[in-house]
C-alpha cells in the first residue's frame, strides 16, 4: 500500500543514519556511514559538511525499490554543531562541532552580561552560555574571521543544512535552539542583541511536526519532509519520554538523561527544553560517553567488542582506578569547557582489564551526576530507566551503569532511537497519528532489561563520592595545566 513506510535520518556526530521504518516501528532497512572529524589545537573541532548528505544519497539508492510506498521523511542531527553558509547556502567554512571549545573566552564573556533572573525569565532554568552556545561561535567567527562572518547569510544546524539541500527550503525549529528561544519556542530579542548581526543570520523557525517541503531530485523526488529536531529530543521521545514521569537514558558520542515532567524547579546545570507537543523534558547532556570508549579503544588499539570482554574479567571484587572523563571538557552538569580527564588510583597491579572496566565506570558516574541534577529539576525519581542508543550494546556496561545508578534499565528494541524519533515526529506530520504521544506509545518497544546488583551499588556509593570530590579537587590544576598548554600554542 502507497504511503506506508517512513524513511528517518540521523546526521549523528560520528555517522549518518537512514533507516526504513514501517509504522510499528520496526526498521525494515538501514544505512550507517561515518566520515571523519578534525580535532585541532586550542579545542577545535570541526567536520566538512558535504560529508553528511552522501549517505542520504546511498539509503535513497538502496532503497528505490520501496520509495513509491514512503509517506515521508523525518530528519534529527547533532545539535549545537554550526555550519556559516553564504547566501547560496554554501559553506564558508568547516562545521563547528558541538564538542568544539575555541569559543570559551566568548562564552564567558556573553554568560557574564545575562542575570540569573533573565535565565529564569527566559528559559525556565538557569542555563549557561558555554562554548557550544550558538552566539558564542558567531562573536567567536566576527573577532577571529571577519572575512567569514561577513559573507555569512545565516548560521545553521546539520539537520537544516541537509533540509535546504533535499528541498531548498530554509526551515529550523525552536527545540534545536536552545538558547536562542523561549519557553514557547520563541526567538528571543534581547538575547539575540547580545551579538550584533546575529538577528540576521538565524534560519526561521517552525514547528517539528511541520512538512517544510518536497525532495526535489533523485529517486525520491516529490516525497515530504518533516522538520524534525535535534537528535537528543527525538532520541530521549525514541525512548518513551513521551508520557509524564518517565526518565530516559540516551547513549551515543555522549550521554544523555531526560525526564519528562511538568514539575520545573530551577537547578543549576540542568536544561529545560520548552514544551513542546505538550511534553516537557528537563535533560542533563554529558559531553563523552561513547567518545570517550572510543577513545580508549583507539588508543589501545581494542574494538568496542574486544574492550567489553577485557571489562568482564576485571576483578570487581576491588575497585579498578576512577576515572573522570573530561576529554574535552563537560556538560551537564557543571558546564565547565576547561575540565580535563583524570584518571585516579592508578598502581602497578593495574591491567588493561581494569582500564576498560574504569572507562565504563567513569562514564556511568558522570551519567550518575546529571541524574541526580535533573531529577532534581523535574521532581521525579523513577525506578526504572528507559535506555537507547548505539552505547547500550554492551551488557557488561549496561550492567555497570544499573549498578552505579541502582536503577532497573530496560531497553529499547530498536538500536537508533534517533531514527525511532524522527520517524515518529515525520508519521505524525503527515497525520498518521494523531499527536506525538500516541506515535511513541505504539512504536517504542524493549527487548532487555537489567536489574541493579544493590551490593555493588552499595560499593559504587563510596566510588562516586571520591569521583565528585576529585572533579572539584582537580579544577585548579586542570586551568593551570591548560594555561601552560596555551602558552606553549602562543609561543610557536
Amino acid at each position: 500500500m502507497a504511503g506506508e513506510l517512513i524513511i528517518g535520518i540521523d546526521v549523528g556526530t560520528t555517522a549518518v543514519k537512514v533507516g526504513l521504518l514501517d509504522q510499528t516501528g520496526a526498521v525494515l532497512d538501514h544505512v550507517s556511514q561515518s566520515y571523519p572529524t578534525q580535532r585541532g589545537e586550542a579545542g577545535i573541532v570541526e567536520q566538512d559538511a558535504e560529508h553528511w548528505l552522501g549517505p542520504v544519497e546511498t539509503a535513497f539508492a538502496k532503497f528505490s525499490r520501496q520509495l513509491s510506498s514512503v509517506a515521508a521523511i523525518g530528519m534529527c542531527s547533532q545539535v549545537s554543531t554550526h555550519l556559516f553558509v553564504d547566501k547560496d547556502g554554501n559553506p564558508l567554512a568547516p562545521a563547528i562541532l558541538w564538542q568544539d571549545g575555541r569559543a570559551v573566552a566568548e562564552a564567558k564573556e556573553l554568560d557574564a552580561a545575562v542575570s540569573q533572573e533573565q535565565r529564569i525569565a527566559w528559559w525556565g532554568a538557569p542555563m549557561p552560555i558555554d562554548a557550544s552556545h550558538v552566539l558564542s561561535r558567531m562573536l567567536w567567527m566576527a573577532r577571529h574571521r571577519p572575512d567569514i562572518w561577513d559573507k555569512t547569510a545565516l548560521v545553521m544546524l546539520p539537520k537544516d543544512y541537509c533540509i535546504l539541500k533535499l528541498t531548498g527550503e530554509l526551515a529550523t525549529d525552536g527545540l534545536s535552539n536552545i538558547g536562542l528561544v523561549d519557553q514557547k519556542l520563541k526567538l528571543i530579542p534581547e538575547v539575540l542583541d547580545l551579538v550584533p548581526g546575529a538577528a540576521d543570520r538565524v534560519v526561521p523557525v517552525r514547528d517539528v511536526v511541520s512538512i517544510v517541503g518536497q525532495v526535489r531530485s533523485g529517486p525520491a523526488a516529490g516525497i515530504p519532509v518533516a522538520n524534525g529536531t535535534m537528535d537528543g529530543w527525538t532520541g530521549l521521545v525514541g525512548c518513551g519520554a513521551t508520557k509524564p514521569g518517565t526518565t530516559a537514558y540516551l547513549s551515543g558520542t555522549s550521554e544523555i538523561l531526560g525526564i519528562s515532567s511538568p514539575t520545573l524547579t530551577p537547578t543549576e546545570g540542568v536544561i529545560v527544553v520548552p514544551e513542546c507537543e505538550g511534553i516537557l523534558i528537563h535533560a542533563g547532556p554529558t559531553q563523552s560517553g561513547g567518545a570517550a570508549k572510543l577513545w580508549y579503544g583507539e588508543l589501545t588499539d581494542q574494538s568496542p567488542t574486544e574492550m567489553a570482554a577485557a571489562a568482564a574479567t576485571s576483578d570487581f571484587s576491588k575497585p579498578a582506578p576512577i576515572f573522570i572523563p573530561h576529554l574535552q571538557g563537560e556538560r551537564a552538569p557543571i558546564w565547565k569547557a576547561h575540565t580535563r580527564g583524570v584518571f585516579l588510583g592508578l598502581d602497578q597491579t593495574t591491567n588493561k582489564a581494569d582500564m576498560a572496566r574504569s572507562i565504563y565506570e567513569g562514564v556511568a558516574f558522570s551519567v550518575r551526576m546529571a541524574l541526580q541534577a535533573v531529577e532534581q529539576s523535574a521532581g521525579v525519581s523513577s525506578g526504572c530507566i528507559n535506555c537507547g542508543g548505539g552505547g547500550f550494546q554492551s551488557d557488561i556496561w549496561n550492567q555497570i551503569r544499573a549498578n552505579v545508578l541502582g536503577r532497573e534499565l530496560q531497553r529499547v528494541a530498536v538500536t537508533d532511537t534517533g531514527l525511532l524519533g524522527a520517524a515518529g515526529l515525520a508519521s505524525t506530520a503527515i497525520g498518521l497519528h494523531n499527536s506525538v504521544s500516541s506515535a511513541f506509545e505504539q512504536i517504542v518497544r524493549f527487548d532487555k532489561t537489567y536489574q541493579p546488583d544493590m551490593a555493588m551499588n552499595k560499593r559504587y556509593d563510596a566510588l562516586f563520592d571520591i569521583y565528585v570530590d576529585a572533579i572539584s579537587a582537580n579544577e585548579m590544576l586542570n586551568s593551570r595545566f591548560l594555561d601552560v598548554a596555551n602558552s606553549s600554542l602562543r609561543e610557536k
